[in-house]
């Protein structure tokens, strides 16, 4: 570890030396998280850190400016909605380069659309449920055809699938898991930054985009530093060894960083959620009453105050406090660690202290932070406190608990969300739809359902929208496709120096801004 940490400050004295030495003045970022990198690839990296880096090096033909919530064009000059509302026509912007320098044209964009359509990675759905094909109009127009018409449709294009890639550097039917795989070595993207070196779960830099058509970066360089636990972090942004550091910390720790002097604190809050899956095809949760019983057992406030410190808010839906339909519907229905209602609902479907319901219950060990074992521990207490539940609790890294989803070997688990878009749907269809709900492994059908949720989304009224969606948050506390615990506070802490940093409820953190005074 002394080892590591002096070479890379042996390198950034290097750079600063010679940047000196041409006498220029040069901004280097360090950046710490204990996060880590899927995939480098738009088309199959489906994660909050590896979607941030994209952000920051690929480019949508919409987007968000750092720190706001209104959508804007990026690639896009402007948008056209035709054919009632099933086409969506792009007029790009002339004279883009991707960072190696070649021209970004329609043709990379439809090309981008249909690899990762043929590709079918992990977060293709948001292209496939709704896109049907791509048409190159002429050189800057292109056009997407939609299966239905779709309210939103722009807040999907500034979705990391929608980011066109170079079809010259990348492969037409493989995914791209690290930058040394593509053509030259080098990740090829229209963001404000390109990579200049990819060092799995060590290092990643960034420096500035040479081509990029918008507003430069205020800073010459970002690295970003990979911890493995959140008290080492915590130490290095102390001693001054990183700039900035971002997820996940203890809450002891956040507790601490908050009233030291030296540190200066950035609070996001936003749509981030946590929440239990069920596999609603799997016996005994292919019944909702053994669900609903699970779900009543929860006692969310007892949750923040034991594993967090107070630090997150309880939460009572799919669909997150402070945007558009939101409702207490669980508190409402099934109560908060309501035990008796457990008891009682378990009953019903032949559960007691002499045939308890036993189930392997899963926690992921390297994606949520250090806090995610409490928080298997404190539920586990909780369904035990029925008296009627026996659990086993069991874990896996980040690579293996996503493979268990998918075989279908995990009868209850935890998950996280962070919005891909800001919308209800993407809050609903996303676990209860036919398609979302088998991507993440609840595996939940209903006809019913399915209609309703095209419905809103190709519903351009939003008080017809909200109907349907204060329906559907009701119905799902009878269904319980999932249970919801509690929606996140994020915490971003730095040296009071650095300026600039803005977490928007996006959710999004754009590295351009960020400088030191």
């Amino acid at each position: 570890m002394k080892r590591v940490k002096m070479l890379f400050m042996v390198c950034a004295t290097i750079g600063l030396l010679f940047c000196a030495s041409q006498g220029l003045a040069k901004t280097i970022l360090v950046y710490g998280t204990t996060e880590r990198v899927t995939d480098m690839d738009p088309a199959n990296a489906y994660d909050f850190h590896t979607w941030e880096i994209f952000y920051n090096t690929y480019q949508g033909l919409m987007g968000y400016p750092a720190g706001k919530t209104e959508l804007t064009p990026n690639l896009a000059e402007s948008y056209e909605i035709v054919d009632d509302g099933k086409g969506y026509v792009f007029t790009l912007k002339k004279g883009i380069k991707f960072s190696d320098g070649s021209p970004f044209t329609a043709e990379a964009v439809k090309w981008s659309m249909d690899r990762v359509m043929r590709i079918k990675g992990d977060p293709s759905w948001l292209v496939t449920d709704f896109v049907e094909s791509v048409e190159v109009l002429d050189e800057t127009h292109v056009k997407f055809n939609l299966k239905n018409p779709c309210a939103y449709f722009p807040s999907l294009v500034a979705t990391a699938p929608y980011f066109p890639v170079n079809p010259n550097i990348y492969p037409p039917d493989e995914i791209v898991t690290n930058p040394g795989e593509l053509k030259g070595g080098k990740l090829v993207g229209l963001g404000a930054y390109r990579t200049v070196s990819f060092k799995r779960d060590q290092e990643v830099i960034l420096e500035p985009n040479p081509h990029f058509y918008g507003e430069k970066p205020k800073n010459d360089m970002v690295v970003i530093r990979y911890f493995a636990d959140a008290t080492t972090m915590r130490l290095a942004l102390e001693k001054g060894e990183i700039d900035f550091a971002f997820k996940s910390f203890n809450p002891s720790d956040i507790d601490d960083l908050q009233n030291m002097d030296k540190i200066k604190t950035i609070v996001g809050q936003g749509p981030y959620i946590r929440y239990l899956c069920f596999q609603n095809n799997t016996p005994p949760f292919d019944n909702r009453i053994v669900r609903q019983g699970v779900a009543a057992a929860i006692n969310r406030p007892e949750i923040i105050q034991k594993v967090f410190l107070g630090q997150n808010e309880p939460l009572y839906s799919m669909v997150p406090r402070g945007m558009w339909t939101h409702q207490d519907s669980f508190k409402q229905t099934l109560g908060d660690g309501n035990i008796d209602k457990s008891r009682e609902l378990l009953g019903k479907a032949g559960f007691d202290e002499n045939n308890k319901l036993e189930f392997e219950f899963w926690y992921t060990t390297s994606h949520y932070g250090d806090t995610e074992v409490d928080l298997a521990a404190v539920l586990e207490s909780q369904f035990e406190a029925t008296g009627v539940m026996d659990v086993n609790v069991k874990s896996a890294e980040w690579a293996t608990y996503k493979e268990n989803w998918g075989n279908q070997l995990m009868p209850v688990y935890l998950l996280g969300w962070y919005p891909d878009y800001i919308d209800p749907d993407n809050y609903t269809s996303a676990f209860a739809g036919t398609a979302g709900s088998r991507g993440n492994g609840i595996y939940f059908s209903d006809p019913t359902w399915d209609l309703a949720f095209v419905e809103a989304q190709k519903n351009p009224d939003k008080e017809a929208r909200a109907a349907i969606y204060n329906v559907i948050q009701k119905a799902w506390t009878y269904e319980v496709p999932t249970a919801p615990i509690f929606q996140g506070t994020l915490y971003l802490f730095s040296q009071t120096d650095v300026d600039g940093i803005k977490i928007a409820p996006t959710l999004q953190l754009m590295y351009g801004p960020i400088h030191k005074q």
